[in-house]
């Protein structure tokens, strides 16, 4: 078996480009483009992208999608990473034509990754998403080196910002998605949003996502700023679109030994 094969394996990860049985009809025209924080450089008003730096000390790390193409893994890991996410699937109808090169590149050159999902929940279920998400690329492994699916839950980038949900509407569709998320990989998503687009579109009313689901957010600023109800910190922050790495940039709120913890579901 060769090391990328291993290597998925590993992950218990396969791969297609097909769409799968039962996707709805929605289009999805152009899921290459739709990544981690895609507008929000335009809403924060940042004029000078990757400029900023996080006033905080964690571990440096970026997350990518197909619009990197091939990653130069080797070089990132050179230039301080220690962790990558990269986008594995949308709606349930799109896989990364670049995961399997950025997946596992990153895992072979040593650093803690995992995989994220694009949301979209006005195409399908909660529950259907994330078992797409399961199935192609999203899934967990106690190797040491994958940590658990992300959620991303952010601005539309077909139309409504809240993708013509009530806020309650909402709040169900998440729960759907990491409810089985964590019954088909044991492990809880964490989740990937901004302040502005949770209050909006789920009313930042439940906090019972804080008590399972690590928060991921994002904002570009020298500060995390005002966190989501519920969580008392942030785990992940994407603080740029662009910096040292391919990329977001990102940092871990923690030390070494608590990113391998939260990999190796000990944390």
């Amino acid at each position: 078996m060769s090391t990328a094969a291993a290597a998925l394996a590993l992950a218990g990860t396969t791969l297609a480009l097909a769409p799968a049985a039962g996707a709805s009809s929605n289009p999805i025209t152009h899921p290459d483009q739709d990544h981690m924080g895609w507008s929000l450089a335009a809403r924060s008003g940042s004029t000078a992208p990757g400029t900023v730096t996080p006033a905080v000390s964690g571990l440096p790390g970026l997350d990518v999608s197909s619009y990197q193409g091939n990653v130069n893994w080797t070089t990132v890991k050179n230039n301080g990473a220690k962790f990558a996410y990269i986008k594995a699937t949308e709606s349930t109808s799109y896989t990364n034509p670049y995961f399997s090169q950025q997946y596992v590149g990153s895992y072979n050159v040593g650093l803690i990754r995992g995989a994220y999902h694009f949301a979209t929940p006005n195409t399908s279920s909660g529950a259907a998403q994330a078992d797409y998400f399961a199935s192609h690329g999203g899934a967990w492994s106690a190797d040491h080196h994958t940590l658990p699916g992300a959620l991303d839950i952010e601005y539309n980038p077909y139309g409504s910002t809240c993708y013509g949900l009530s806020q309650a509407s909402m709040r169900s569709w998440i729960h759907a998605f990491v409810n089985e998320y964590h019954s088909r990989t044991g492990r809880w998503a964490v989740i990937y949003s901004t302040l502005d687009w949770w209050k909006t579109c789920t009313g930042n009313s439940d906090s019972t996502f804080a008590n399972n689901d690590p928060l991921w957010i994002a904002r570009y600023s020298s500060s995390a700023g005002t966190l989501p109800a519920g969580w008392g910190f942030y785990t992940f922050w994407q603080y740029a679109d662009s910096g040292t790495f391919p990329g977001d940039q990102d940092v871990f709120n923690g030390t070494a030994a608590r990113l391998l913890a939260l990999a190796d579901n000990t944390a």
